[in-house]
């Protein structure tokens, strides 16, 4: 009968080859990760050295510095009449320069919108409180995603991508929104190609039609007076 028995010096380096190729797995799945964290860590807003920052020729404050009173306005019996938003930015709030955080509560009358628009520093993370919202965003690909929510229901709108929400039902609705950033930005599809200089004949190619079309448009758009 044939010797079946592995030589000795062959078992040892099958076994030296096998504990090197899970060396090596590991080496690479911690390479993968450190460049997907460093990917994550600049994706948002830059770390700061300090526990919080301090407003310039400031060098002490109090509780009050990291109090932000401007949401009472939405605890209120009378909804309002047209679409509201209350923010929490750094702009508002400083306290929130360095933390990589920011807030909104929207208000939004039976049948009203918020129009598209886009964050290009943030993700968008809505929670329904109240009512009905159809919400919906696009995507690299022009693919339009929707859905009906709830109150109780969340939603995310990617960082960067065109999204709207729409108050369908016969109540008002109310929201709460939370961003990745302390100042995500807010850039209005409409006001950005209507209202921001672009040449009227320019617009008209753009979207083939004609100035007269594209000068009604910016009307409507004009604020009021």
């Amino acid at each position: 009968m044939p010797n079946t028995t592995p030589h000795p010096i062959a078992s040892k380096h099958c076994k030296l080859g096998t504990m090197a190729l899970n060396a090596l797995s590991h080496v690479l799945f911690f390479l993968l990760l450190a460049f997907a964290m460093s990917h994550v860590a600049f994706a948002g807003d830059p770390d700061i050295t300090s526990d919080f920052v301090l407003p310039p020729n400031t060098t002490a404050v109090d509780g009050s510095f990291f109090t932000f009173t401007g949401m009472r306005k939405a605890i209120t019996p009378d909804p309002p009449k047209a679409f509201t938003v209350l923010k929490a930015t750094m702009a508002e709030f400083p306290a929130l320069n360095g933390q990589s955080v920011s807030f909104a509560t929207l208000m939004f009358p039976a049948g009203s919108i918020n129009p598209p628009h886009t964050h290009p520093r943030a993700a968008e993370l809505l929670f329904l409180v109240e009512g009905l919202l159809e919400v919906g965003f696009v995507d690299a690909t022009n693919k339009l995603f929707t859905q009906r929510l709830q109150p109780g229901d969340m939603f995310v709108f990617p960082k960067g991508l065109v999204h709207y929400q729409h108050c369908f039902g016969q109540s008002p609705a109310a929201a709460i929104s939370a961003f990745g950033s302390a100042s995500a930005g807010t850039v209005s599809v409409s006001g950005s190609v209507f209202t921001s200089g672009i040449d009227d004949g320019i617009l008209a190619k753009s979207f083939k039609t004609d100035v007269a079309t594209i000068r009604m448009i910016k009307s409507g758009l004009a604020p009021k007076a």
